[in-house]
């Protein structure tokens, strides 16, 4: 029977390494889940507002603009991939009891005007992204 022996230092720099290397994985794993659980393809039958625009009936992509840093921006393409809203948001907790397939939140808005997306709730995400208007 073969034996090998490694030394003492040899299999703590082993380990080291190991323990590096695993958690690089789980955060380029991680990283990459976050990115894309992030991103969603909503359809509006009719217009809706976000701060200082509005967006016409139609499916839009709703993704975070800076998914490396503090993922407080959001931004808004079209179908054809223009960016239609670019902007901050504040975090929130994703209401109890929103349906879990409701992504957004509709503020009141006067007769005749389009309906402000309060906040946007990515698809299984425990939080969200509230819009601010001023």
């Amino acid at each position: 029977m073969l034996h090998t022996h490694t030394s003492p230092v040899r299999r703590s720099t082993l380990a080291v390494f190991g323990a590096i290397g695993l958690a690089l994985v789980v955060t380029v794993t991680s990283q990459a889940a976050s990115v894309v659980g992030h991103t969603n393809y909503l359809t509006f039958s009719g217009a809706v507002a976000l701060p200082g625009m509005v967006l016409p009936a139609g499916t839009y992509t709703f993704s975070i603009a800076n998914p490396n840093t503090s993922a407080n921006a959001v931004r808004v393409s079209s179908r054809d991939g223009r960016i239609q809203f670019q902007g901050f948001t504040q975090h929130v907790p994703r209401p109890e009891g929103l349906p879990k397939d409701r992504m957004v939140s509709l503020g009141e808005s006067k007769a005749g005007t389009s309906p402000p997306i309060l906040a946007w709730y990515p698809s299984g995400s425990p939080s969200g992204h509230r819009f601010i208007y001023r």
